[in-house]
Order: C-alpha cells, then sequence, then structure tokens
C-alpha cells in the first residue's frame, strides 16, 4: 500500500494555498497517495473529515491551524507529522475574529462563533505524548502567529527555526529534502 501523505491547510486558506500545491508538484515523483482535503471553518468537522483520511500508513504536513490540527491527529493516532509555523494556540488568536467572515479561498460567508473557540480548546493538546512524531518548521518573521510559542511548544521535537520569513514560510522549497527525509517518503 503506497504512502498516503495528508497536507493540512490553515485557516481561511484552501487545498489551493501555494504549500499544498507545491507540496503536491513534489509528490509526484513519488509512490504516494498525496491528498489535500478542503476544511471548512468548523474545527470538528475539519478533524473528522481528516480522520476519515487516515490509513495505517498515513503521514501528515500541516500549515497555522493545519498544523494544530496534524498536532492534534499525530498525537492521538501516533502519526508522524510536519507542523509549519503551526498555530499552538488558536482559540485566543481567533477570539479576535469572532463573528461575520469570509474565507476567500473557498469563497463563502460564516460566522465564527464561541463554539468554534470551544471545540479548537477540546481539540488542544496540553502535553506531547510523542514529541518524536513531529518536526517543527518556523521562521521568526510569522507576522500573525509568535514564533517562540511553536519553538516553545515543540522544544521536545524535531526542530528547524530561520531567522526571518513570514507566515507563508518563505522560501518553502528548501525545506522539502527534510520534509521527505522526516516523514520517510521514498
Amino acid at each position: 500500500m503506497a504512502k498516503r501523505v495528508i497536507y493540512i491547510h490553515g485557516f481561511n486558506s484552501s487545498h489551493k494555498s501555494y504549500k499544498a500545491v507545491r507540496f503536491g508538484e513534489l509528490m509526484a515523483h513519488y509512490d504516494v497517495d498525496y491528498c489535500v482535503p478542503c476544511l471548512n471553518h468548523e474545527p470538528i468537522q475539519a478533524i473528522i473529515k481528516l480522520e476519515q483520511l487516515l490509513t495505517p500508513n498515513t503521514v501528515l504536513l500541516g500549515s497555522s491551524l493545519g498544523g494544530f490540527f496534524a498536532t492534534y491527529l499525530s498525537q492521538r493516532y501516533q502519526i508522524p507529522a510536519v507542523v509549519i509555523n503551526p498555530a499552538v494556540a488558536p482559540y485566543n488568536l481567533l477570539q479576535a475574529l469572532l463573528g461575520p467572515n469570509y474565507n476567500p479561498y473557498q469563497d463563502y460567508h460564516y460566522d465564527l462563533n464561541s463554539s468554534h473557540i470551544n471545540a479548537l480548546k477540546i481539540l488542544s493538546v496540553d502535553k506531547l505524548k510523542y514529541p518524536e512524531l513531529l518536526y517543527l518548521l518556523q521562521q521568526t518573521g510569522d507576522e500573525v502567529l509568535n514564533f517562540q510559542h511553536a519553538v516553545n511548544y515543540y522544544s521536545q521535537c524535531k526542530q528547524r527555526v530561520e531567522f526571518g520569513g513570514d507566515h507563508s514560510y518563505t522560501g518553502f522549497d528548501n525545506t522539502f529534502t527534510s520534509i521527505v527525509d522526516f516523514l520517510k517518503i521514498t
């Protein structure tokens, strides 16, 4: 059975994000089942959709809020995951966005409410039980998330922390080899 590689996009993003598409182009050269589900804003629905895609040979790659989801799945199901500029406590960040929102990449309007915040709190992993399954790719110039939160939270994990950059992870292509190696994609 081919390895399944699931890319998990971030908040208000889509399966067409640059990193998802670019990593898919790389994966075309490997014998893998690469999938990028299009997730909506409802955290529990997103997790259910992701859980339905898991196979015994799955590895994960998640960016921002997708990194938060990848961490949850990694620790719950003991799955290797690479997290890119991950949201460590998205329930805190998203408080400021409560109310009407628009996802331009999926072209739909929705209301972000306290039930979504509470769902994220429920999915939060307080202490990493299997830190060896996680690889943090972090840039210090992330303008959306405080990079130090991720560096501290993933302190027991393999890390690649780069000075500068931004939330989109400048120079993403330079990480391909280390991602493929960590996830044992052959």
